[in-house]
């Protein structure tokens, strides 16, 4: 399987807009203050704990935008393993450019490993059956695209990544449309050739009743386990069935084994802890 890549210049605008909120109207005071015009040092960028390395780009690209003179070597990739101690990066150069980028290349390597390492977690947890982990909007305002990155970084895989690249027909649309069939039929009229269309359920009627409509996805929310056995079997290939609802490393082996075919989670993005990195001057 192929790595993800992010967009050079959906890197460069994040990192930019980090910078610039840690910059505010005078820039870094303190190392102005501490520090004399073209001193240089070296640093390593040092993984704390175990996990998923993610966010190596933006990282890189914070050092190199946060002003001249500092050389990137990483030596390791987004997607590999960490262990304490690893040194992920090696950066050299001018000491004040370095420890005003330092903060903001720490943020996104600790959230983007954070959403890694919960992701690679569920991940391993359902290796066994045939069901793959997604994650949802539930996102960092801004940072959606980043995070759904690092999802693929854990071994994770992409759900819409916003209102415009899918249908997904939830209770409330199904509430004011007057029900499962008027909204299906209203969706596949409005919805272009290549538009997938999903539709939530949260009972077996229900399902019954979109299956017998066509649909590509059908979102079982909330089921119980032997639900979820019932809806396999009842679909029977006839449309992707995603599960969502009390999902969580506890519960997501038992879903999987139902044979449902994706599990939705917002704890990958919304409720991943921050990976610890840390930035160590070499003395």
């Amino acid at each position: 399987m192929f790595m993800p890549e992010l967009p050079s210049l959906i890197v460069a605008r994040l990192v930019e807009a980090a910078l610039l909120e840690d910059l505010g109207r005078a820039g870094d005071i303190t190392s102005q203050a501490t520090i004399a015009p073209g001193t240089t040092t070296d640093a390593r960028l040092i993984a704390r704990n175990k996990g998923i390395l993610a966010g190596s780009p933006l990282a890189t690209a914070a050092f190199h935008l946060a002003g001249p003179g500092l050389s990137v070597t990483c030596h390791l990739k987004d997607g590999d393993a960490l262990a304490p101690g690893d040194e992920i990066a090696h950066i050299s150069g001018e000491a004040r450019t370095l420890l005003t980028a330092e903060r903001t290349a720490l943020n996104f390597l600790g959230r983007m490993s954070g959403i890694a390492t919960l992701t690679r977690a569920y991940a391993q947890a359902i290796a066994h059956t045939r069901a793959a982990i997604v994650c949802t909007r539930k996102t960092t305002p801004g940072l959606r695209v980043v995070e759904k990155y690092a999802v693929r970084c854990g071994g994770g895989r992409n759900h819409r990544f916003g209102l415009d690249d899918a249908i997904l027909i939830k209770d409330n649309h199904i509430a004011v449309a007057g029900g499962i069939r008027p909204a299906l039929r209203r969706a596949k009229a409005f919805a272009g050739h290549l538009v997938a269309i999903e539709i939530e359920v949260d009972r077996l009627d229900q399902l019954v009743e979109a299956l017998d409509e066509g649909v590509t996805a059908i979102l079982l929310d909330n089921m119980s386990l032997s639900d979820m056995r019932e809806a396999v079997r009842l679909t029977n290939g006839r449309a992707v069935l995603e599960a969502s609802g009390n999902v969580t490393l506890h519960t997501v082996a038992a879903i999987a084994e139902t044979g449902v075919d994706l599990i939705s989670s917002g704890a990958l993005t919304h409720s991943a802890p921050n990976f610890d990195v840390g930035l160590d001057i070499a003395l």
